[in-house]
């Protein structure tokens, strides 16, 4: 689903288009640009609720916010990643997913 910008604070309330634009410009928010204006894809409304989320319900402060977006964005990368690993692994003889799997063991000293 791809909403237009007059589409979203009926989405996520507390949301005006004047808030959002500021969240654009601030660079928290990046949908994409197209002829009619921008379009949010359903991951950039859940960054906006989000956002709302930690503004309003938790007093995160502008400050602190694009720290805190940051090290989310990187955390949802790395579960991207480790999805793949584990993808990849799974694709592997059992011999070889066995051999993993201890390894990881020893790694973790368990």
């Amino acid at each position: 689903m791809n909403l237009s910008e007059k589409d979203v604070p009926k989405q996520v309330q507390g949301v005006s288009v004047t808030r959002l634009r500021r969240w654009i410009k601030r660079g928290w928010v990046s949908p994409a640009l197209g002829e009619s204006g921008y379009s949010y894809s359903d991951v950039d409304i859940a960054r906006i609720d989000l956002i709302r989320q930690l503004r309003d319900d938790l007093s995160v402060d502008a400050e602190a916010l694009p720290v805190l977006l940051s090290l989310i964005d990187q955390v949802y990368g790395l579960r991207r990643e480790l999805r793949c690993v584990m993808r990849a692994i799974e694709e592997q003889p059992e011999t070889v997913r066995a051999e993993i799997v201890a390894r990881i063991h020893v790694e973790r000293g368990d």
